[in-house]
């Protein structure tokens, strides 16, 4: 791989990590189904007129869009705002790669690997301690719904499987295209209209700068980069650098937002990191490599 792309991959998962910070500056200044609603419009729009569509059927661009922008992050902005500090809904978040290896099991018949079920076991055993965390800045409710938003994205990842080798950008611009509007409603009738209103009226410098950071930033020029990433050196390579997102998340939510990491929450983080590890690592790619040296 090319120093150069090694870079953008990196300079990606910072992106990622970073926008848990950004997202919960935008939970300050909108409510969060309302917030999830502009991300996902602005991301949409106007680059929707210029992306063709890829060649996916609506009903798995309408059920990507349904699964990971209404469910998933209606999941995740909730869960953030009612009681899990961001850094450690970077990590929790993460869980998705070990639900996606149980769906692709139970669906697809994919057995998983022995190194895998290891894995989960011992990113299992992370999650557990840091539920035992739960403290004033941390609810079982917010735990709960950053779990709910992890089981969402796998679910989504099967349906992204089901889009097959497609354009990452096009179909993530697609996809934008469905949330808005259900996420408008369910927002209009559980946060309220005149709060709707009231958050876009007064709308800051800041409030404005997160929608733009979440939708452009994050959401199109990561997956852009990301996508042609995999289109270039598959997704065996570039998947471990998704690894590097909760260190980032956590870190720079620890340097711009003061979020405290106890003993007992970085022995789960050390726990969870290591059970991705294993998750992600095909003792395969040894082989290739001693049988290419």
């Amino acid at each position: 791989m090319k120093p150069v792309h090694i870079l953008l991959l990196v300079l990606v998962a910072a992106l990622w990590g970073f926008n848990f910070v950004v997202i919960k500056l935008g939970l300050d200044n909108f409510p969060p189904l309302l917030f999830s609603a502009l991300r996902f419009l602005c991301a949409a729009v106007p680059l929707v007129f210029f992306i063709p569509k890829p060649d996916v059927p609506w009903r798995i661009i309408i059920g990507i869009g349904l699964v990971l922008g209404v469910v998933k992050f209606s999941f995740l902005f909730i869960g953030i705002k009612v009681g899990v500090p961001p850094g450690l809904a970077s990590l929790l978040l993460q869980s998705q790669a070990f639900f996606t290896v149980l769906l692709a099991f139970l669906i697809f018949g994919a057995r998983p690997r022995p190194l895998q079920i290891g894995g989960m076991a011992i990113a299992f055993s992370g999650i557990a301690l840091i539920g035992s965390s739960i403290d004033g800045n941390f609810t079982l409710t917010g735990l709960a719904l950053a779990i709910a938003a992890a089981i969402a994205w796998a679910f989504s990842n099967m349906l992204m499987k089901k889009a097959g080798n497609v354009p990452m950008l096009n179909l993530m611009v697609w996809v934008s295209l469905v949330p808005p509007i259900p996420l408008l409603v369910i927002s209009v009738l559980f946060e309220g209209l005149d709060r709707d209103l009231a958050a876009i009226a007064h709308i800051s410098l800041t409030g404005a700068a997160t929608v733009l950071f979440v939708a452009y930033v994050a959401t199109i020029f990561g997956f852009a980069v990301w996508g042609a990433m995999i289109s270039r050196y598959g997704v065996s390579t570039v998947a471990p650098f998704s690894l590097l997102v909760p260190v980032f998340g956590m870190s720079s939510s620890a340097l711009f937002l003061g979020e405290a990491f106890g003993p007992l929450r970085m022995v789960a983080a050390a726990l969870i990191v290591a059970g991705l590890v294993m998750n992600v690592f095909n003792p395969q790619w040894l082989s290739r490599k001693a049988a290419t040296a």
